[in-house]
């Protein structure tokens, strides 16, 4: 019998480190028997990186940015993400909605109830389209202060147009990402990024494997 697809997000502050993770998962549910969708938000179809690229480089307003990143989240949701979910595959994705609603909502500003309105628009939209649920099973939020992140951030390569924004603005996106947590504690695992690389996977692999995910493993 196939094994129902599993919608997996990582989310964080950029410095956050989740992104190096998301490789060690995805091997670790290949070890497991299981088929891996990996892929990545803005982003994950060609229509949806020219997006990307729009977004991360281009000077717009807050709600052309957010109605790139859904648009780009469209095209996602319905070439990748639901026929993966269709297939039994594990999709793990580098950011979805709540980035969304941390970045344009707490740290642009941008009025929330139009972010709700859109993602209800693309979400539900698209779910009753594929016939499939696209809410994450569960997000790994890596929670690390500003100040932490922007030291990371120092010595990374040149910043796109949201990593060269100042600490207030990585404050105020990870007040939207507590938010988020404490609106949906269900779906969401807080992950303590302060900690080294070993430690974090740590807390990984012990959350999916708590949630019935992942089967116990070696560390």
């Amino acid at each position: 019998m196939m094994q129902p697809g599993l919608f997996i997000t990582l989310e964080g502050i950029d410095g956050a480190g989740k992104s190096s993770h998301i490789d060690a998962l995805a091997q670790a549910f290949t070890a497991q028997g299981r088929t891996i969708t990996l892929t990545r938000e803005p982003g994950g179809t060609p229509l949806a990186e020219k997006l990307r690229t729009l977004v991360l480089n281009d000077a717009m307003d807050p709600l052309t940015e957010a109605l790139l990143i859904f648009a780009a989240r469209r095209d996602h949701l319905c070439h990748v993400i639901a026929p993966a979910l269709a297939r039994g595959d594990v999709v793990l994705c580098d950011r979805f909605t709540d980035a969304t609603f941390a970045y344009q909502g707490a740290g642009r500003g941008f009025d929330l109830d139009v972010l709700s309105k859109l993602e209800h628009m693309v979400l539900v939209n698209t779910a009753v389209a594929t016939n499939f649920a696209l809410k994450p099973d569960a997000t790994l939020w890596f929670d690390l202060p500003a100040a932490v992140a922007a030291q990371r951030l120092a010595s990374a390569r040149v910043p796109d147009r949201f990593e060269a924004q100042p600490q207030a603005f990585f404050e105020r996106v990870a007040r939207g990402y507590a938010d988020r947590a404490a609106a949906d504690p269900g779906r969401f695992v807080r992950i303590d990024a302060t900690q080294d690389r070993s430690a974090v996977w740590q807390q990984v692999q012990h959350a999916l494997v708590q949630r019935g995910y992942l089967a116990p493993g070696p560390a």
